[in-house]
């Protein structure tokens, strides 16, 4: 394919993020309910991921339910619960071929024990692996994830062991759930909508935003080519007048 190596011969994003959007929508214009939607958007997840550690990519970090998706219907919230579960039993064998590590994002308290447990089997399990790093944020949303920065830093200063004048940017970022991943390069929206949910506000200040129109079932390696052929002919300057490499 002329698109793909002309993309591996540029310089491929180490972290790329993805709200995964139109799920939803995709299902209904096949006349299917929005958990079938759901569960092809999963099965995506996995073939994405693996196009992403073909290609290089170090972190490839998703965005898989918002602390905001709690408000959806309660068979649709139970169906969601269960895509964990699904992911494990479907996609262990060949994430572990891959040597892909796999690590989740955001809250935990609020899941069923069998989730909760799941999670930490899951993270147990591919922690030694460095082929690539999959996080997925479930049960993720930035206010959250900034709050309890603020909170944990603010206790660091109660305590005596953090000055308030040492507080910087960096301090912040090593209290967030991505403390352990790189910078942000690439984050990918698809379904057409132009904003980000709640995600990843703090970390996506210099990265490269891109708004593809394909609902996420149907966002495919072309689409992802297409995706990091456009960013790698974005010039970066980070508020300064001169491009810098990443």
């Amino acid at each position: 394919m002329k698109l793909e190596k002309k993309v591996l011969n540029g310089y491929i994003p180490k972290h790329i993020a993805i709200i995964m959007d139109g799920n939803g929508r995709w299902a209904k214009k096949r006349h299917m309910p929005r958990t079938y939607g759901h569960k092809k958007g999963s099965e995506n997840l996995k073939n994405i991921a693996l196009e992403c550690k073909g290609l290089g990519v170090k972190v490839l970090s998703v965005y898989a339910f918002s602390t905001e998706n709690w408000q959806r219907p309660k068979k649709e919230v139970d169906y969601l619960m269960t895509l964990p579960g699904e992911f494990e039993a479907s996609f262990k064998g060949q994430f572990e071929k891959e040597d892909i590590r796999v690590v989740f994002s955001g809250r935990r308290d609020r899941f069923p024990k069998k989730v909760q447990d799941l999670i930490k089997r899951v993270e147990e399990k591919t922690e030694n692996r460095t082929g690539m790093t999959l996080n997925i944020c479930f049960d993720y949303g930035s206010y959250t994830e900034i709050t309890n920065a603020v909170q944990e830093i603010a206790l660091d200063v109660k305590n005596n062991d953090l000055n308030i004048s040492a507080i910087t940017p960096d301090v912040i970022s090593n209290h967030l759930y991505t403390k352990d991943l790189p910078k942000l390069d690439l984050l990918i929206r698809t379904s057409g909508e132009l904003r980000l949910s709640n995600f990843f506000l703090w970390q996506v200040s210099y990265s490269e935003l891109y708004f593809a129109k394909k609902h996420w079932p149907a966002f495919n390696k072309k689409a992802l080519l297409l995706a990091i052929e456009d960013f790698q002919n974005r010039k970066r300057r980070y508020g300064g007048l001169k491009e810098k490499k990443s």
